[in-house]
């Protein structure tokens, strides 16, 4: 995996594009070597899932081939994916026949408003510089229902670097960005969430993860 570091320069109307074409390129070879998210990520997963309960359906956003979507459904949630890459929405859908996995965008999700009772966005916001992760933000808060939850795994760390091979050698062309807790839980308070739960995932300083757990307030809730 080559990774070269600078600072990443305003983003064009080809760069999703770029994120797109990456994905589709190592789709199958990406389902074959991430098999798993760490030690953490089911009982993660699984707390998302005692928080959401019965509150709706459930949007992997990003969910590249479908294991993490798949999770959620073993846990009890009603849970269906979306991502970018048609090659990645393709595994899925071969992986995991009984899933509904949609080619989609997180910053124009083609959802109404109100619907989800919950979002999980498992490393899929690292690729968005900042305007585009407040779109994205301002998409989750538009179709969670009240009281809906939000899960969000993300680097730790500042700056972005560009990505030009990994999985198996293929070449890619994005940009990888990481966030500050701080940074990233005002991006989520700024769209209208409540930030209640944080964990930092990996204490590895070179792959330094963490979740923020996110809730669109219920001011039904508050008034009565």
């Amino acid at each position: 995996m080559t990774i070269s570091s600078g600072n990443i320069a305003a983003v064009d109307d080809t760069y999703m594009d770029g994120v797109r074409v990456s994905y589709d390129t190592v789709a199958a070879d990406y389902a074959k070597l991430v098999v798993s998210g760490g030690p953490s990520e089911v009982p993660l997963l699984t707390y998302f899932g005692s928080l959401v309960g019965a509150g709706g359906e459930v949007l992997d956003v990003g969910c590249g081939p479908g294991r993490v979507t798949a999770l959620l459904r073993s846990l009890g949630l009603s849970a269906f994916g979306i991502d970018l890459s048609p090659g990645m929405v393709e595994v899925a859908r071969r992986d995991f026949p009984g899933v509904r996995f949609e080619v989609g965008s997180m910053t124009a999700l083609d959802l109404p408003d109100d619907k989800l009772g919950g979002i999980v966005s498992w490393w899929s916001t690292v690729h968005l510089p900042a305007d585009e992760l407040a779109t994205a933000f301002a998409e989750f808060h538009r179709v969670l229902r009240p009281g809906g939850q939000l899960l969000v795994g993300f680097h730790v760390g500042t700056g972005s670097t560009h990505k030009t091979s990994g999985y198996g050698g293929h070449p890619m062309s994005l940009d990888v960005y990481r966030r500050t807790p701080d940074e990233l839980s005002a991006v989520g308070t700024a769209a209208g969430f409540t930030v209640h739960s944080s964990f930092v995932t990996a204490l590895d300083s070179e792959r330094q993860g963490a979740c923020l757990f996110f809730a669109k307030p219920d001011n039904s809730v508050a008034e009565s």
